[in-house]
């Protein structure tokens, strides 16, 4: 054989739901796993198992067939513990509980139909070695909240938010759970009497958590180096311009956001990587394999469990500018403010996304008028970028994201921007 990888992962969770006021039953969650890649004559072999090492190689041997696979063969070491400031297993049951409990009474309102609330804490531990001589573990925990309410007057509306890190019970600790559950039951009552959308190409000021979630989707999938060797990136070379000056984008596992790591499912030491660089494309996200293939650098390499690792994303953001709100606001002039996010497509080979916001307000005059519901935004994503206006005010957002399968944490954000996109109706 020419290489072999071994990754051994251990993970336990303890989640918590409150629905409508009622706690279900806490469910607790223990998970081990052990995957064996081994690279001959140009091709992997892989066997996922509990066994002991030499035969776990051998038998992901038995499974190579031929190819053209070459890689990366940059080597690192290390172990790195994640120091939790409040440990998870220090805070009993009923406490998590009594937290929840509290938080769902800032819901509380006549026109608030359904409440759920849930508590999650999830302890990623992870080992790796290679033939190349590289050894590396860590020890990652992810802990969070996310608040959802519907609210019913002549329609239904629903709101969520979510707060999710890497870290210990520290992150559900202080006011920001509270204060989440308290804005989305004011913004429910205004939602329900909420305006329908203009429709046209318009102005558009895009709140952190929707700014995050275009870069992430529009922009970020694109930048997978695995879509471009699959013909399937609107990105062909780095080099090139994509933006004005003041555009700065990053992806930074290093960040301690809810796409932390360390280390990549490769064995690679993560860094930050500047992906736009003053409206500049600088650089792909990489595995081993593309990485040799592109004269790149890997480190991008996830997994859900010890599936195949795949190029995925981390901490993806836009980074901030020089913009007040208040300058914001005055350069829309006449168009919309959209905040929040319920999903959306895109195509990372086209550059065409279509999102829907949680809700939107009316700008008139570059004044915040009234809320607007059901509304969405789309156009190609080079387009846009070429004329964005990057505010200030840095702030992330959690979620999870899908690919060939497998859900993998990241957290994307950015500060306000104001683009120009085509609005309508979700």
């Amino acid at each position: 054989m020419d290489f072999y990888d071994i990754r051994y992962l251990k993970t336990r969770s303890f989640s918590l739901n409150l629905e409508n006021g009622s706690l279900e039953k806490p469910k607790y969650e223990n998970y081990a796993g052990k995957s064996f890649r081994v690279l001959k004559n140009g091709s992997w072999g892989v066997y996922n198992g509990l066994v002991d090492d030499k035969l776990g190689l051998e038998l992901a041997e038995r499974n190579v067939m031929g190819g053209d696979v070459e890689i990366d063969q940059s080597v690192d070491s290390g172990h790195y513990e994640f120091r939790q400031r409040i440990n998870v297993d220090s805070i009993d049951v009923e406490e998590k509980v009594k937290l929840l409990k509290e938080i769902e009474k800032e819901l509380r309102a006549d026109y608030i139909v359904s409440t759920r609330i849930g508590y999650i804490e999830y302890i990623r531990e992870f080992r790796y070695t290679n033939s190349l001589g590289a050894e590396v573990s860590y020890t990652v925990p992810r802990t969070g909240i996310a608040i959802q309410a519907v609210g019913k007057d002549t329609t239904l509306q629903f709101l969520s938010k979510r707060l999710f890190r890497a870290g210990g019970f520290e992150v559900v600790s202080g006011d920001e759970p509270f204060e989440m559950a308290s804005e989305i039951t004011s913004k429910l009552k205004e939602l329900l009497r909420a305006l329908s959308p203009p429709s046209g190409k318009m102005p558009v000021l895009m709140d952190p958590s929707l700014g995050g979630v275009f870069i992430h989707e529009a922009f970020g999938h694109a930048v997978e180096a695995d879509h471009l060797l699959r013909g399937a990136s609107i990105l062909k070379q780095t080099g090139i311009r994509v933006g004005p000056e003041e555009l700065f984008v990053y992806d930074d596992p290093l960040r301690e956001e809810f796409g932390f790591f360390p280390f990549d499912d490769e064995g690679v030491k993560a860094r930050k990587k500047a992906v736009i660089e003053a409206g500049i494309f600088k650089e792909f996200l990489h595995s081993r394999e593309t990485a040799k293939k592109l004269n790149g650098v890997p480190g991008n390499s996830r997994s859900q469990g010890v599936a195949e690792p795949l190029i995925r994303m981390s901490n993806t953001y836009i980074d901030e500018g020089d913009y007040e709100f208040d300058e914001l606001l005055e350069s829309v002039g006449n168009g919309v403010y959209l905040v929040g996010t319920r999903g959306g497509e895109t195509n990372p080979a086209t550059g065409y996304f279509h999102f829907s916001a949680q809700y939107g307000y009316l700008v008139i005059n570059g004044e915040v008028g009234k809320m607007i519901k059901d509304v969405s935004l789309s156009g190609h994503t080079l387009e846009i970028l070429k004329d964005i206006k990057i505010g200030k005010g840095l702030r992330f957002d959690p979620g999870f994201c899908g690919k060939a399968g497998q859900l993998v944490p990241v957290s994307d954000g950015g500060p306000p921007t104001v683009v120009r996109a085509f609005v309508g109706g979700a």
